[in-house]
């Protein structure tokens, strides 16, 4: 196997489009090692990840602002600042209550709601050919959520035409905080993903209820629909945290996708990675990057983060974020030829 590559590096300014309001949406393009992503300012979000020698887009993503709008809320988004949902959409941080935003169904917070990154328009402070950074400020009290928080993601591609994304957080008070990047992938341009094939090394993941909340300690893959320690076709259902080894600072193998052309490997130093095979994908009369649209598993989202509903669970992993402990989260999608 070896990696995609390519001559051609650059960095270019447009402006995708204009909010209702009048905000404008600036979207940058970088690239290096036979990789481009076009990044816009709206939700932090990866429009599209092109590789030399294929003609489509390996990231779902909206032509225009409308879909970014509706369908597409969270296509190639950075949701947070607490990713996945929260059960009653409450949470209690040091004895006070803070009441959230019901955006799912009445009952649950699904990506913070109102104060949710992926409905936001960021801030581009650094670009340079191969990375680019952006940053985004969550005033106290938004959705709930409390905290002064200031978060950023840095984009990079490197030599070797992989993916590197960089989340950063701090805060003026306690606060949840788990970011993550909910891009959904398609490595052969096809209508859905039944020519593509997962591996997922977690010996346990998290069972859920019907409102997709986790039941408690984890499970044992063996034996389960969720065993994907061997790579075999992704299958009709999949919305799922599984728990990933720890590495401390270092990342380790969340997942591997892979069609025959193309496989994609993802590290995370997070303590998980839900996956979820995109079966509600519906995105109507708003076209993709690439002029079709999307219905169900046109795409599977691979989101490295904390563990669903973390603020009710004290005994997963912490994503406590604390006024003298800023934090650094690190991903990367490296693709290669097969």
């Amino acid at each position: 196997m070896t990696p995609v590559q390519s001559k051609k590096n650059k960095a270019d300014s447009t402006i995708f489009g204009t909010m209702p309001e009048g905000e404008k949406i600036v979207r940058h393009q970088i690239s290096n090692g036979g990789t481009s992503i076009s990044v816009l300012s709206w939700g932090a979000t990866i429009q599209e990840l092109r590789v030399m020698g294929e003609s489509h887009s390996l990231l779902l993503g909206g032509r225009d602002v409308t879909a970014y709008l509706g369908s597409m809320q969270y296509f190639g988004a950075v949701v947070g600042p607490v990713a996945n949902r929260i059960a009653g959409a409450e949470m209690e941080i040091a004895g006070i209550r803070h009441q959230l935003d019901q955006n799912e169904a009445g009952r649950t917070t699904l990506h913070s709601g109102v104060a949710g990154y992926s409905g936001r328009n960021w801030r581009f402070t650094n670009v340079t050919p191969t990375r680019c950074r952006l940053e985004l400020h969550h005033p106290d009290g938004l959705g709930g959520i409390p905290g002064n928080i200031n978060a950023s993601v840095t984009y990079t591609i490197d030599n070797a035409g992989h993916l590197e994304i960089e989340m950063t957080g701090a805060t003026d008070q306690p606060t949840y905080f788990n970011p993550a990047f909910h891009g959904y992938w398609n490595l052969s341009g096809s209508a859905d993903l039944s020519d593509h094939r997962l591996m997922v090394p977690a010996t346990s993941y998290l069972a859920v209820d019907d409102a997709q909340l986790p039941l408690g300690a984890p499970v044992a893959v063996a034996g389960s629909d969720f065993d994907y320690r061997h790579a075999r076709a992704i299958g009709p259902v999949l919305d799922h945290n599984f728990c990933l080894s720890q590495g401390g600072d270092q990342m380790v193998l969340a997942c591997r996708l892979s069609t025959q052309r193309l496989q994609l490997d993802v590290l995370t130093d997070q303590p998980g990675v839900q996956l979820y095979n995109g079966a509600h994908i519906d995105t109507g009369a708003d076209l993709g990057v690439d002029g079709g649209t999307y219905g169900p598993q046109a795409g599977l989202a691979i989101e490295p983060q904390f563990w669903p509903d973390t603020p009710h669970h004290p005994e997963y992993p912490d994503c406590l974020l604390l006024p003298e402990k800023p934090v650094r989260y690190r991903s990367r999608f490296e693709l290669r030829r097969i």
